[in-house]
């Protein structure tokens, strides 16, 4: 694949940040729908875009120097290298997640509401971005004889003339997939703030892992039997099977609007049925404190006074 689409002077536009520019806009056209449709404070959007972004950058580039600090050992030079070149998803979705919770109380906002309404755009950009991937030739997999595979003739970074796994239009499709069941989730069996972004880390974690098992470029590093990313991913599973469970567990069914074992009518009835009793207790318990509160010396005396003249008058 073709990975530059044209040159301006020295500097080179290359499709992989193209596609992770669509991503990037994408995600928040996404994520700006979604905050309007749940009734949220947009104002603070694009700082919190921002904060994500700076973060998830910062945290994929920081990953991916701990990854090859072998090597840099050997040659420090490449570190300069690596400023351009080389980034580890899982720093980047780590970093985002951070970034985005310190925004969120720096600013007050919900962070779990904000967490719920940004995972679908994020599993969006990175569909996008591993198409970016698939035209650079990053990410690749493993040599196949299978009948499904890629071969790349140009790319600078994946073995040219090889029968390759397309383990990049693989995590392309996945993404695409979760961005579709957290959209649903969230849409129709979401009972707690929280649980979208659970459910992101156990169906990316999971499949992440899977698709390791294909992937070729095992420069990225490796903890004893698993890659970097399975290592990592071992504990983002874990983390999202915790805190699903424990926000399933702990649900409130003021906010979810349903009680345990009940259905969605019949906590709308108990609704219905608490404001109209309400009323009816407000006015009781106005009646009962009008009887017990003591008498007014003066409006007794002239009750007294009048039923006097009127017993004057009937004799």
């Amino acid at each position: 694949m073709y990975n530059d689409l044209f040159s301006i002077g020295p500097v080179t536009f290359h499709t992989y940040g193209l596609m992770s520019a669509i991503g990037i806009i994408a995600a928040y056209f996404v994520l700006e729908s979604r905050i309007r449709k749940k009734g949220l404070d947009d104002s603070h959007l694009f700082g919190l875009l921002i904060a994500c972004l700076v973060f998830g950058y910062a945290g994929s580039k920081l990953l991916y120097v701990l990854t090859i600090l072998p090597l840099l050992a050997s040659d420090p030079a490449l570190f300069l290298h690596s400023l351009s070149n080389g980034w580890v998803i899982f720093g980047g979705l780590l970093g985002g997640i951070l970034g985005g919770y310190l925004f969120c109380r720096w600013k007050k906002l919900p962070s779990w509401k904000f967490f719920d309404v940004g995972m679908p755009a994020v599993a969006l950009a990175q569909g996008f971005g591993r198409i970016g991937c698939f035209f650079a030739g990053c990410c690749y997999g493993v040599e196949t004889s299978g009948p499904v595979y890629l071969e790349f003739a140009h790319s600078d970074y994946a073995p040219n003339g090889i029968h390759l796994v397309p383990t990049q239009l693989i995590s392309s499709a996945v993404d695409f997939g979760i961005f579709a069941i957290l959209s649903l989730y969230d849409k129709k069996w979401k009972k707690k703030d929280g649980e979208v972004l659970a459910l992101y880390l156990i169906l990316y974690s999971g499949a992440r892992i899977i698709v390791e098992f294909w992937r070729g470029d095992l420069i990225r590093g490796a903890v004893g039997p698993f890659s970097t990313s399975q290592f990592i991913g071992l504990f983002t599973l874990a983390a999202g099977i915790i805190i699903f469970a424990m926000r399933r567990k702990n649900r409130d069914p003021e906010n979810t609007g349903i009680q345990e074992g009940a259905a969605p009518e019949a906590a709308d009835a108990r609704r219905q049925e608490k404001s109209d009793v309400e009323p009816a207790a407000a006015a009781a318990k106005e009646t009962e404190n009008a009887a017990a509160a003591p008498e007014d010396p003066d409006a007794s005396w002239e009750a007294n006074a009048a039923a006097t003249r009127q017993d004057d008058t009937e004799k």
